[in-house]
């Protein structure tokens, strides 16, 4: 545990999420995310710029990354096996990674609280590997033993073809690992100031645990600095309020870790 373990995440929450994605997405070659989604959409340009330019971005709505104007076409660059990583952020997850993007309560079709549906997500969730499942809000009431209704499993049986699918989760309190050979979520490191009974508490479904459960890293002195400036330009064009308040939140990172390498050690 560092030295900052014990110290809740304050306005510098969202940045430092985007730094943690972002070194999720170390290696990915091309990424692309869905509508909706702004801190998975600074992470990945966060990592396109620590790439070098090599990791490939598209992000929905964007004039400056964006190679799909519509659902049809991230389809087709899924089914092409063009893309090695996305994002779902899906109102139920379950233990097994099944997802539920449909609605709870009820029988379907008559479903208490509808959402907006599925939009093709089964066969990006087939297709595309290396699925980062992404949810702010860590409760257990999302994080369900079952999902109500499953809008695209986790794994599939063995004859099936599938190159995709989930890799990790990612939520306000915690990173998780997706083990396809197990087909149950390992808890991997705790975000600084949560609690292992915080997670437990607010996680609906059982999980395995690293052999060492550590507070997920710092990221290193330029991070912020990178998200505060160039990320936040990148991305203002479909998420303006947000980057805004991204732009205040790396500022707020920025004093919270300075001097620490990429690995989080000062």
């Amino acid at each position: 545990m560092n030295e900052d373990s014990h110290e809740p995440l304050g306005v510098e929450r969202h940045a430092f999420l985007v730094a943690l994605i972002a070194r999720l997405l170390r290696g990915r070659r091309h990424v692309a995310v869905g509508a909706n989604l702004p801190i998975p959409a600074a992470a990945a340009v966060l990592a396109r710029e620590r790439s070098g330019g090599r990791t490939r971005v598209e992000i929905m709505g964007s004039r400056r990354f964006g190679a799909f104007s519509n659902l049809s076409d991230l389809h087709d660059l899924a089914t092409q096996g063009r893309l090695d990583g996305f994002f779902l952020s899906p109102g139920q997850i379950d233990g097994a990674a099944n997802i539920n993007l449909v609605g709870v309560g009820g029988s379907y079709p008559r479903l208490d609280v509808r959402w907006p549906g599925s939009h093709g997500a089964p066969l990006l969730y087939m297709m595309i590997p290396n699925i980062i499942l992404f949810r702010d809000a860590h409760r257990a009431r999302a994080l369900v033993p079952k999902v109500d209704f499953v809008s695209a499993p986790g794994v599939s049986p063995p004859h099936v073809h599938r190159p995709g699918g989930p890799a990790a989760l990612v939520t306000g309190m915690a990173h998780f690992a997706f083990e396809r050979t197990t087909e149950r979520f390992r808890l991997e490191t705790i975000h600084p100031g949560v609690r292992l009974d915080d997670v437990e508490t607010n996680t609906g479904f059982v999980f395995d645990r690293a052999p060492t459960v550590e507070t997920t890293p710092w990221p290193d002195d330029d991070a912020a600095p990178a998200i505060e400036a160039r990320v936040c330009e990148a991305i203002a064009d479909v998420y303006p309020q947000f980057a805004e308040s991204l732009a205040l939140s790396a500022k707020a990172l920025r004093s919270r870790c300075p001097g620490r390498s990429e690995d989080g050690r000062p």
